[in-house]
């Protein structure tokens, strides 16, 4: 296979493995969200998972609010992202590395998946202020967890609330942060 042609076959993976691992991300977080179970886009959202979330529940009951078979699934499709990333360019690492990168490449998702929907949600105030769209409250039901404290700690400055540039730097900070400790964790592997 072409250089060309492998990139552009990890891209298709990472697209689309991706997109359902997001999926998976915002399914996981769902008890946590304000949003209401009728939106159409949280209903999507359960009705593409469920097939492979549902059996797994059988085996994995959640514990409290935390959705371990909809976890172990996410952590599945991960590995088998990496595992399949490395073996098309013809290495073969030991289980504990492929485990170790995919969770951590898992967080580094979660992560990217609040920042991005924080983004959103202050283009959105700017655009369309008040106004509801499912996807406006799937965002907030999904960001709200995490800008309620920055809110409680640092009030309006002229009716302009900016606990979003706090929350932003902080989820970089942590990104930094996952970052080394993949690399502590993998040096500790090899």
């Amino acid at each position: 296979m072409t250089d060309s042609l492998l990139q552009a076959v990890v891209f298709l993976l990472d697209l689309f493995v991706g997109l359902y691992i997001l999926l998976l991300l915002l399914r996981l977080f769902v008890p946590f969200m304000a949003a209401s179970h009728q939106n159409p886009l949280l209903q999507g959202i359960l009705k593409a998972t469920s097939p492979v979330v549902v059996p797994i529940r059988r085996l994995l009951p959640p514990i409290g609010r935390i959705d371990t078979a909809t976890l172990v699934v996410a952590f599945g499709f991960q590995y088998a992202l990496s595992f399949a990333k490395y073996a098309l360019f013809g290495h073969f690492p030991g289980i504990g590395i492929l485990a170790v990168t995919a969770l951590f490449a898992l967080a580094g998702q979660f992560l990217t998946l609040f920042l991005f929907a924080i983004f959103i949600r202050v283009i959105l105030s700017w655009i369309s202020p008040g106004n509801y769209n499912p996807a406006s409250a799937l965002i907030s039901g999904l960001t709200e967890p995490i800008l309620r404290p920055f809110q409680r700690l640092i009030p309006p400055l002229g009716g302009f609330d900016i606990s979003p540039i706090f929350a932003i730097a902080a989820l970089y900070v942590a990104m930094i942060l996952l970052d080394g400790l993949e690399t502590s964790a993998l040096q500790m592997l090899i």
